[in-house]
């Protein structure tokens, strides 16, 4: 049923899934699902139609049942290797969600857990891509709202060890921790330090594609290994390359955390 409460006749309305996932509880997707199955009130009614709409003010819940299919979600860390593609394989290469297979699984991860993955596996969206040329810690998941923070936009930060072809001189260090523009457009500022005659950590709020590659080219220098190590409290540790483990429940709750929820 389309809701719109006589208290909210006459002001702005928005869809219920839209205002949803303004709040943080899900995503848009995770929304249109929850509606489907009669799993969201607004103002105490529960609405069953995708036209839904109500004042941004409404109160709007999931139920428990909602909650518990929101639980469900999977979200695994990948240690991915050069050579793989994120998303979208060309013909001939391999993408991220190959290699969550049971026999890559890393560490003590209960036969549930394992099973559970594997028949969400065909779902699993990367949250964050990683080129082909880079390596280190991918994150797949099927909760939007994870997805959502991890992608941009949430102040998430993101640390690279990068090697490059030639010793690193403190002048282009300084200039890469300056303002830098990529096609015209200004970067979020990056922190930059050294990690050897060779290397160097950056700590990005954001993500152009190829910026670390580009960004470090226009001071002279051509990146030789990328190797992402954390995206805000997910570490890779020890995982072996080409290995993966679930998502931990307070390491979801971080980043979860990261997302503002609207008022009510």
């Amino acid at each position: 049923m389309g809701v719109m409460s006589s208290a909210g006749e006459g002001r702005e309305t928005e869809r219920v899934s839209k205002i949803l996932a303004a709040r943080g509880l899900c995503s848009r997707r995770e929304a249109e699902r929850l509606i489907d199955a009669g799993c969201v009130r607004v103002d105490g009614v529960i609405v069953s139609e995708q036209g839904a709409r109500a004042t941004r003010d409404s109160d709007i819940e999931i139920t428990p049942e909602g909650r518990a299919l929101l639980e469900r979600s999977i979200s695994v860390v990948l240690h991915k290797p050069v050579g793989v593609v994120s998303a979208m394989p060309d013909p001939g290469q391999r993408d991220a969600r190959s290699l969550v297979t049971a026999a890559a699984a890393h560490g003590m991860i209960e036969r549930q857990a394992v099973a559970a993955t594997l028949a969400a596996a065909g779902d699993l969206a990367v949250a964050g891509r990683l080129d082909r040329a880079s390596r280190g810690l991918l994150i797949l998941t099927t909760d939007g709202v994870a997805a959502r923070a991890l992608i941009g936009g949430h102040g998430i930060v993101k640390r690279y060890l990068v090697t490059v072809d030639s010793d690193v001189a403190s002048g282009q260090i300084d200039r890469l921790n300056k303002a830098m523009r990529i096609d015209g457009r200004l970067l979020l500022p990056m922190k930059v330090e050294s990690a050897g005659r060779r290397r160097m950590r950056f700590e990005l709020v954001e993500g152009m594609k190829h910026q670390i590659r580009r960004c470090c080219g226009k001071v002279g220098l051509e990146v030789t290994d990328l190797l992402r190590d954390s995206v805000g409290p997910i570490h890779l540790g020890d995982l072996p390359e080409g290995k993966w483990r679930p998502l931990q429940a307070g390491e979801l709750e971080a980043v979860r955390a990261s997302i503002v929820s609207s008022p009510r």
